[in-house]
């Protein structure tokens, strides 16, 4: 998620299906066009590949986190994906949280995790996160139905420009094996990170990765993140980045803090105060199209629970639009790419 204070959130340890369904089946789709870079790539598809999408569940903080992925997986389960991603800040690896973990483990055959900032919190650890999610590694390439995913693992140490809090940083051993991956892959690429690998709240050493990126960007058709928790498309270079919106809320912080739900709610889940929440759980699907040569996004779009950021009076980035970038839902837009 986009706060990076250690003190911003927890160190420690009526049904939406219905809703969310509505809310799923009223969205609208993100659709563009790949460079010309890509199309080759993209043509050696045999047919479409769809690929679920779910971010920033933060079921440690939100009392309907199980509720939030069911609909998510009810979704996909009505027209099935080559593999399900949940993009980073997902559950703590600890045993309270082995029912939501082998929900979504047990969903699909390709189901796929991210490591996220806070998914360490509460004493946790990156190999428990590995060993109870099920990862090959913090890092790893899997091929869904001829699309090749490189996830990375943006919680390295040791950012020359580290600022405090959380890391946000692909390291040397990281971006070493990014080059050595890109220059063996032949096929198109996505790039999963939790953390962005540009816009709002990206790793410290943007640049350098991107410029990795740019060096396949014949290959690289996307990069998709979470952490931002925002409705987010922008081109670097010759490569797209998508901002997926969190599954559950906006963080806002304890200077506003305020109630949502009950305060039953509040008092047993004391961080939501911290939150505006989305009424139902945002997720998307990816299908990558030989045939037209586009990706399209089919996102979900709710409301919020009570107040809004901005009339919270919080301007959460200057770069950054309330209703826009900031809004509790993955939208529909159309964004046609030029030959480049």
């Amino acid at each position: 998620m986009m706060n990076d204070r250690k003190n911003g959130e927890p160190g420690v340890d009526p049904h939406v299906g219905r809703r969310g369904f509505m809310s799923a089946a009223a969205a609208g789709s993100l659709c563009f066009a790949l460079p010309d870079l890509c199309r080759a790539a993209v043509g050696d598809l045999s047919e479409p590949v769809r690929i679920g999408v779910i971010a920033d569940l933060h079921h440690d903080i939100m009392h309907d986190g199980m509720e939030r992925l069911d609909v998510f997986l009810e979704a996909m389960a009505r027209n099935p994906p080559g593999a399900i991603v949940q993009l980073g800040d997902f559950a703590y690896p600890k045993p309270k949280n082995r029912d939501v973990i082998d929900r979504f483990n047990s969903a699909h055959e390709n189901s796929l995790h991210v490591i996220g900032n806070h998914d360490t919190d509460a004493g946790s650890t990156t190999q428990q996160c590995i060993e109870m999610w099920g990862m090959p590694a913090r890092h790893y390439v899997k091929d869904i139905e001829g699309i090749n995913l490189l996830v990375l693992d943006g919680n390295d140490a040791g950012s020359p420009d580290h600022q405090g809090g959380y890391p946000r940083y692909v390291g040397p051993e990281q971006s070493a094996w990014l080059r050595t991956q890109l220059e063996n892959i032949r096929g198109p690429i996505i790039v999963a990170c939790h953390q962005p690998l540009a816009g709002p709240w990206a790793i410290d050493n943007a640049e350098e990765i991107q410029g990795i990126l740019e060096s396949a960007a014949d290959r690289v058709i996307l990069v998709i993140n979470g952490h931002s928790h925002i409705d987010h498309l922008l081109r670097v270079g010759n490569v797209n980045h998508l901002h997926v919106n969190s599954a559950s809320y906006q963080w806002v912080g304890g200077d506003h803090r305020h109630e949502s739900y009950s305060k039953e709610i509040h008092a047993a889940h004391p961080w939501i105060s911290c939150t505006c929440p989305y009424e139902d759980a945002l997720f998307a699907t990816l299908i990558i199209d030989p045939e037209t040569h586009r990706i399209e996004v089919e996102g979900t779009s709710t409301r919020w629970v009570g107040s809004s950021p901005a009339e919270l009076g919080l301007d959460k980035d200057p770069n950054l639009i309330n209703g826009e970038q900031i809004a509790p839902r993955i939208r529909d837009r159309r964004i046609l790419r030029v030959g480049v």
